[in-house]
């Protein structure tokens, strides 16, 4: 199944006609989808009417560089500023990084938006796409923030999603531009980069977007498409039993699965559940790949939203101005 991006503000012909489609299982919102806060919540209700069944509607809205939509929401700070409160206060930092995730869930299902691709579980160890996006280099501490993360997504009814699996935080390049090698034996990134998912996992979380990092002492190709991380290390050694996306199949260290059929084909032959075409100009080559495919149309019910949930009722509810409070000036 696949989750797509569209062009604009408003959904066009061609728009409408993609989510007709069987396979199309939801719709991905970013900042060119975003002029207010009642333009979304319009989009998000047209998309929603538009398809015959129902869409999940994501967005990257973790804070800091990485927030889709701004005016109108809560200035959201960076997660690296969590690491430097939890060494003067572990147990301040972790409740405030829990309200963190309750105010940014909050404000996105007040939208009418399902889920926000939240928390980044990566190291903080220099790569060019993390940076400031990690909330520590110690895989302890990150383990720490995101079971608290989990928790707040989920007391926001929203359901949470580790990413980038198994670690994108330990290598340089940005796989938006670059291919990415890490090589690294699995007992070291097991000891490292893995240990803040095995916490998600035990925290429940509800998904896991992959990486499209390569790590050959592992498995040749690249983890988004990998049998080897997806079923036999993620699926059957961490017991995970969620959702599995891919990251986006237009980023340039996808390209090496091939054209747009094989790219589709690789994640989902893999085990992905979900294959995320981010740039509008790839959908309709992505549509035609899966057709024939058998869909498991049930995959994605458990992350829809979950009870009604609108701007009135968040802003009435008193934990809302005392989040925005407490984070509005940073972290300090």
């Amino acid at each position: 199944m696949l989750v797509i991006g569209i062009a604009g503000t408003e959904l066009n012909a061609q728009e409408r006609e993609w989510l007709q489609h069987d396979a199309c299982a939801g719709v991905i919102l970013f900042s060119r989808n975003f002029a207010s806060k009642a333009q979304v919540a319009e989009l998000s209700q047209a998309i929603r009417e538009a398809a015959p069944r129902p869409q999940l509607l994501c967005v990257d809205q973790e804070g800091g560089r990485v927030q889709r939509f701004r005016e109108g929401y809560s200035a959201l700070p960076p997660l690296e500023g969590f690491d430097a409160l939890y060494a003067r206060d572990p147990r301040a930092a972790l409740q405030l990084a829990q309200e963190h995730a309750w105010l940014m869930a909050s404000e996105i299902r007040a939208t009418g938006i399902d889920l926000s691709f939240a928390p980044v579980v990566d190291l903080g160890r220099g790569n060019r796409a993390i940076g400031d996006r990690a909330f520590s280099a110690d895989p302890q501490v990150v383990a720490e923030f995101t079971r608290a993360y989990v928790q707040g997504m989920h007391s926001a009814g929203m359901a949470a999603t580790l990413k980038h699996f198994p670690g994108h935080g330990s290598v340089l390049e940005d796989t938006h531009f670059d291919d990415a090698v890490d090589p690294r034996p699995l007992d070291e990134l097991r000891a490292l980069d893995l240990v803040p998912f095995v916490a998600g996992i035990e925290a429940n979380a509800d998904a896991v977007m992959m990486a499209h990092v390569v790590y050959p002492a592992v498995a040749p190709e690249p983890a988004g498409y990998s049998p080897r991380w997806i079923r036999d290390i993620l699926r059957e050694e961490m017991g995970f039993r969620g959702v599995v996306f891919s990251d986006d199949i237009g980023m340039a260290a996808a390209f090496s699965a091939g054209g747009i059929k094989a790219r589709v084909d690789a994640h989902l032959d893999a085990g992905c559940d979900v294959v995320l075409v981010c740039h509008p100009e790839l959908v309709e080559e992505s549509l035609a790949a899966v057709e024939g495919r058998k869909l498991d149309t049930m995959a994605l019910t458990g992350l829809l939203g979950r009870g009604a949930m609108g701007w009135d009722g968040l802003l009435a509810d008193a934990r809302y101005e005392t989040a925005q409070s407490r984070l509005s000036g940073g972290l300090a």
